[in-house]
């Protein structure tokens, strides 16, 4: 391609720079980015769940929107808390709304029944930073000397929000360093080289801080609702994928290298070979990932936009400013194994013309003596195809089975934390002394006309212990309800004026508290009791709150598992009919991946539930799970398949899988350890979630990259021979020679 000297040193100059001024734009918001951000479970919920109603209707009924704190003082004796230590801990409760972040109206101290406990509420400025609050609480409580023979924790609501927010703060830090510092050791032993690595992950940073600001600005504009795991997400995902894309890329270069002298030359024909896999892969894993829009949980429907425009931004960078990098520094990107050009003459230059077109060597192993793991592997493969597709099939459906094991049925809000957790502590303590939903009671909108018989209904509920309705005229803003729907102050506190509930467009707000922990599973059937019972005594009452909260999303995320996964097969099927211009193929590719998905989630059960001893697994896990490894592992396909088509044009269906697979061997199971060695990062964020989708994602792909793509893929190919293209000509049009299979 004849191009003027001065456009050559122009192009790849303006790229690196309008790339290198995107990341100095983009760059600061590193810190930022959790600004946009919010861990409030109501704000994934759908607008039409009953718990994101009685979230919205709340405010209606009082000025404040505080998160409450529950402080619990505890003591170990027997014979209770003395006199002098329950002064002292007044005197620390008093000295509680001194700390930036507490609101007005902290309760005084409450007793509990057998006298070794103390709890007091205190109110948490929600537009603020709660887990700062929460933290200078804590250190207020250390800070101003310790009550002799008194534990004191900080739990309830904003204590558990500032556990999770303290376990999100190494996102950008911790998570990041591992994740590239992983990749960077993979890159140097795979390529041997110093300078290599540092392109590779300076095009993977580069897409990540372009990615950060344009999400940024999006989350500010309010298009979609940011949270710790999409962040977490989004982190891994770009620095896996534009890895990936960008080890595609130097694999087609460093070929090209060798069959053109000029680098320039070099470059156009890596591009050429490089452009539609990579177009194609990132479609089809944000295409995939899009199909999270289809999610009642906003949650989800962020993490599909989010992460979309991460898989952008790594191929634009994997297309535009790695090329341009390898192009400015030549054969010595591979130094000190520098790729050394070999002009073709003769019969190898009539025979390795086609390929040196498109700028790769030809393949030669299939016509000699098979050299190297590839080759020898691809000689297996053309023995015994048929053995090799049904052993490695059977292998993944009996690991699949462990499936049947996975317990996704949701986990208590204090089991996400792994690791120390103060809040959960602090609630295990709570439940020994007083009810166990002190503080997060479940929240009631219900129409006043009504009160009486919501009343009997909800304090008839086994599982409720007592029942309050806001009341402005109250001293503490609350009135006790009895079963008759008759209101008192609390405490039985005689007052001047009778209290009167707050009555908002006909409604009341009332707080039922339970008796299990708002996180328990016996709260949560409580709470399922609560709302059957309602709906045959009010027309018009809503049950919200911490539990219900946790109800709702859990059947939200089954409801989004069992509609996006069925989606996202359909969507990828159709990118791979187009791609591969065959019906057969595509099917055989997704039931593969599918398979492979299966094999991954039976395994990983077994591993939360026999060796890391989780609690369970959120509804959403096979979700994500699913999404990412089906995409991701897709990407792997089109990159074989490609290959494959392309070789199988020339040489014939069967000798294509094979020079198919040799030339891309290498460089798919490169891709794959560094997807997973970057997902496998997500552990160090100490997160039930994220630990979970770490492992599954992380396992999943090398099954895929090791063994689906390694064996099962090609050897079923291989078995079908250029059947597997049906209906297109290559199907039809034998060429090269098929030998038979066995």
């Amino acid at each position: 391609m004849r191009v003027p000297r001065w456009l050559r040193i122009l192009l790849p100059a303006v790229l690196i720079l309008v790339w290198l001024t995107a990341a100095s734009i983009g760059g600061p918001y590193f810190g930022r980015i959790d600004e946009g951000s919010s861990n409030d479970q109501t704000t994934y919920l759908p607008a039409s769940a009953d718990a994101t109603r009685v979230s919205a209707l709340q405010k209606e009924f009082t000025d404040s929107d505080a998160i409450p704190a529950i402080v619990v003082f505890r003591t170990d004796d027997a014979a209770g808390l003395t006199d002098e230590q329950r002064t002292g801990i007044q005197n620390q409760i008093d000295g509680l709304s001194s700390v930036d972040g507490v609101a007005d109206g902290s309760s005084p101290a409450i007793p509990s029944q057998d006298g070794q406990a103390v709890e007091a509420f205190v109110p948490i400025d929600a537009s603020g930073e709660v887990r700062d609050t929460v933290d200078s609480m804590r250190s207020s409580l250390l800070r101003e000397g310790s009550v002799e023979g008194v534990t004191a924790f900080v739990t309830g609501p904003a204590g558990f929000t500032a556990d999770i927010g303290d376990a999100f703060a190494g996102i950008d830090g911790i998570l990041l360093l591992t994740a590239l510092g992983a990749v960077f050791v993979i890159l140097f032993l795979v390529y041997r080289s110093p300078l290599l690595p540092f392109l590779v992950l300076g095009t993977s940073l580069f897409a990540l801080t372009t990615s950060l600001l344009t999400v940024w600005w999006l989350a500010k504009a309010g298009v979609f609702t940011l949270n710790g795991q999409v962040q977490g997400i989004l982190f891994i995902l770009v620095i896996g994928a534009a890895t990936d894309y960008s080890l595609l890329y130097v694999s087609r270069y460093k070929e090209a290298l060798r069959t053109h002298e000029k680098r320039w030359d070099a470059t156009w024909a890596a591009l050429r070979v490089s452009l539609e896999p990579i177009l194609a892969s990132g479609g089809t894993v944000i295409a995939g990932l899009l199909c999270l829009l289809f999610s009642d949980l906003n949650s989800n429907k962020a993490l599909g936009p989010v992460s979309a425009v991460g898989v952008a931004f790594s191929v634009l960078a994997s297309l535009t400013l790695l090329p341009a990098l390898l192009l400015a520094c030549g054969r010595a990107s591979f130094w000190p194994l520098r790729p050394k050009y070999a002009a073709p003459d003769g019969a190898a230059a009539r025979e390795g013309s086609e390929h040196a077109r498109h700028g790769f060597a030809p393949h030669k192993s299939a016509h000699g003596a098979p050299k190297g793991f590839w080759a020898r592997l691809e000689a297996f493969i053309a023995w015994r195809p048929r053995t090799i597709w049904v052993v490695t099939t059977v292998v993944l459906l009996a690991a699949g089975t462990g499936v049947l094991q996975l317990q996704a049925d949701g986990v208590p809000q204090s089991d996400l934390i792994l690791g120390q957790s103060e809040a959960r502590d602090g609630q295990v303590a709570l439940g020994e002394h007083f009810p166990g939903g002190s503080g997060s009671p479940a929240q009631i909108v219900a129409p006043e006309a009504e009160l009486a018989d919501v009343a009997s209904a909800v304090l008839g509920t086994e599982g409720v212990t007592s029942l309050t309705v806001t009341s402005a005229n109250s001293p503490s803003g609350s009135a006790t309800v009895d079963s008759g729907g008759s209101l008192s102050a609390p405490g039985g506190a005689q007052t001047l004026i009778a209290v009167e509930p707050t009555v908002v467009d006909g409604d009341v707000l009332l707080q039922a508290t339970l008796a299990d922990a708002a996180d328990s599973d016996a709260a949560k059937d409580t709470v399922r009791e609560l709302r059957s019972a309602l709906a045959d005594s009010s027309s018009g009452a809503l049950v919200g709150g911490v539990t219900a909260t946790a109800i709702d999303s859990d059947a939200a995320s089954v409801h989004d598992r069992n509609t996006i996964i069925p989606i996202v097969l359909v969507v990828i099927l159709l990118i791979l009919m187009l791609l591969l211009r065959s019906v057969l193929a595509p099917v055989l590719l997704v039931l593969s991946v599918v398979v492979s998905f299966a094999a991954a989630l039976g395994v990983s059960a077994l591993v939360f539930n026999h060796v890391f001893r989780f609690p369970g697994a959120d509804p959403s896990v096979p979700l994500y799970g699913f999404v990412f490894l089906v995409a991701l592992g897709i990407d792997y396909n089109i990159f074989l398949m490609t290959r494959v088509r392309e070789e199988s044009i020339a040489h014939g269906t069967r000798s294509g899988i094979l020079r198919g697979l040799t030339v891309t061997g290498g460089v798919i199971t490169s891709a794959g350890i560094v997807l997973a060695a970057t997902f496998s990062a997500l552990g160090v964020i100490p997160v039930l979630f994220l630990a979970q989708i770490a492992f599954i994602v992380a396992f999943g792909v090398l099954l895929d990259t090791l063994l689906v793509r390694s064996l099962l893929v090609p050897a079923l190919a291989y078995d079908l021979g250029r059947v597997i293209w049906w209906p297109s000509k290559l199907a039809k049009t034998p060429q090269g020679v098929d030998t038979p299979s066995r």
